[in-house]
């Protein structure tokens, strides 16, 4: 078990072991769960809250009283999942953690250990592939000049200021470009990073000032795709709203896009509240979906999204016409231990998955307080899982097509799986 000091020091406890919490009570980590901390991760300390550890001989949790002390967390780096958070006692009045996702961890034979899973070989966005004084070079010559594309000035704030991976893709030139848009929302997420009205917790981001124009979303798609091999570009980006309530920017755009390449993917990550738009993207050339959701079970979803003039039905519409349209269909899957890998969850997701035909599950953790979390899902929601290994491991015996993920591929990628399945068919 470790245990943080009032300075900061990170220390390890000389008897209790490390427990987590996947759902029930606070257990040991099984063999098949615990990884050494992956590079690039962080560790974080947990404001008013006491560590737990477990007991060596008996088992049995003891909590670890040490005035000033509190428990410790690991915040992954991207492409793993987490398997368990942190065992700890609140104390009074502590407050709502930030949103970030909390893995249990601890120490053993130099090293720090934690429980979880990486879900895409893609190293796109590993920390140790950016060179921060390099890229604020790149950033400065961009923004020099396409300086007054509205699209060009929010990636720069997003590179530079929220460390935005995906941002700071676009200005090395690689992989995947945002094109934020959005100034609004039709989710009251519990959990939103750019839109915190009560105050509980600060919001990680400020949305988008102002919609940019579809001449200049097109200009940025456009620099990326030219320059970039199997390049995707990408609405819907943790600094905006919801993208297809840009109604007629998102079509246009696209269409904008279209007339001058057929280079590249045209993706847009999005609640799926719209159908309309969707096809109206698709008709225009829209190459790929990403829906994000925290479960195919329409009463916890609700709990968590807080929808505003949308159902359910409308985000399963949103696929289905990708599904007629013959494109790229995958889900932004934020997943939590203890209510992902319950078997109500997975026989939801076996007639989910079946229902609207996907071809990847991005598995994301969910950035949240856990006990937050907990406390706004329907009773009985809860419970000690499986684990979200044995989640993954079921869910492709059943549909051994269905890729698993982290990151928006590009067409080349999903035109292969395609080819491969229909191999496989045949």
């Amino acid at each position: 078990m470790v245990y943080a000091e009032p300075d900061g020091s990170i220390l390890d406890h000389p008897t209790l072991l490390m427990a987590g919490v996947g759902g029930g009570d606070p257990r040991a980590p099984r063999a098949d769960e615990v990884i050494e901390l992956p590079r690039g991760s962080d560790l974080f300390l947990l404001p008013e809250r006491v560590p737990v550890g477990l007991d060596p001989d008996s088992g049995e949790t003891v909590t670890f009283e040490r005035e000033g002390c509190s428990a410790v967390a690991g915040f992954l780096a991207p492409a793993w999942n987490l398997f368990l958070h942190p065992a700890y006692e609140k104390r009074a009045g502590a407050p709502t953690l930030p949103l970030f996702a909390y893995a249990a961890v601890g120490f053993a034979d130099d090293t720090f250990w934690a429980t979880g899973i990486r879900v895409d070989p893609d190293v796109r966005q590993d920390p140790w592939r950016f060179d921060a004084r390099r890229l604020e070079t790149q950033v400065a010559r961009r923004v020099e000049v396409d300086g007054e594309n509205a699209v060009v000035r929010q990636l720069e704030r997003c590179a530079l200021e929220y460390n935005c991976r995906a941002a700071q893709n676009f200005f090395i030139g690689r992989h995947e470009a945002p094109l934020p848009t959005s100034v609004t929302c039709n989710s009251r997420c519990v959990g939103c990073i750019s839109l915190q009205p009560d105050g509980s917790f600060r919001a990680s981001h400020e949305r988008v000032k102002r919609p940019p124009t579809p001449d200049e979303v097109a200009g940025v798609a456009l620099s990326h795709l030219e320059r970039v091999p199997d390049g995707v570009v990408s609405f819907g980006q943790g600094c905006e709203g919801e993208p297809l309530l840009a109604r007629d920017l998102l079509p246009r755009s696209v269409a904008a896009i279209r007339a001058k390449t057929d280079r590249g993917t045209i993706n847009v990550n999005t609640n799926g509240s719209l159908p309309a738009v969707v096809e109206q993207m698709c008709v225009e050339g829209l190459d790929a979906i990403r829906v994000s959701m925290n479960s195919p079970r329409q009463p916890v979803y609700d709990a968590y999204y807080r929808p505003t003039n949308y159902s359910f039905d409308d985000v399963v519409e949103s696929l289905q016409i990708m599904k007629r349209f013959d494109r790229f269909r995958s889900i932004n899957y934020l997943v939590f231990p203890g209510v992902t890998d319950t078997e109500e969850e997975l026989e939801a997701m076996f007639d989910f998955v079946d229902h609207c035909d996907l071809d990847l599950i991005q598995m994301r953790n969910l950035n949240i307080d856990p006990e937050l979390y907990r406390e706004i899902l329907p009773e009985g929601s809860v419970r000690e899982g499986f684990g979200l290994g044995e989640f993954m491991r079921r869910l492709a015996a059943r549909f051994p097509h269905l890729h698993y993920g982290y990151f928006n591929p590009g067409k080349e990628t999903y035109g292969d799986w395609r080819a491969a399945r229909v191999g496989d068919a045949s």
